[in-house]
């Protein structure tokens, strides 16, 4: 198999510089749905009644997670 790969050619000394140099581009706004990881553990048996729970429910556990805790907290 033969896989070429083509690799542009070193920039100059001025060009490195001048891109160093240049603003930093403004992020973009924080979406006000933009998610955010959180990991946790729990008991086997208490994730076991999610799982189940949720299969019967149609629902990703992800989902039905994020629900019981906008309940208690409010929505963002």
């Amino acid at each position: 198999m033969n896989k070429k790969v083509s690799i542009a050619p070193r920039p100059s000394a001025r060009q490195a510089d001048a891109w160093v140099s240049a603003p930093a581009k403004a992020a973009a706004p924080a979406a006000a749905d933009e998610m955010k990881r959180l990991t946790i553990d729990i008991p086997a048996g208490l994730h076991r009644k999610i799982k189940a729970a949720c299969a019967a429910e149609g629902l990703k556990m992800a989902d039905a997670v994020r629900e019981l805790l906008i309940q208690k907290y409010g929505n963002p």
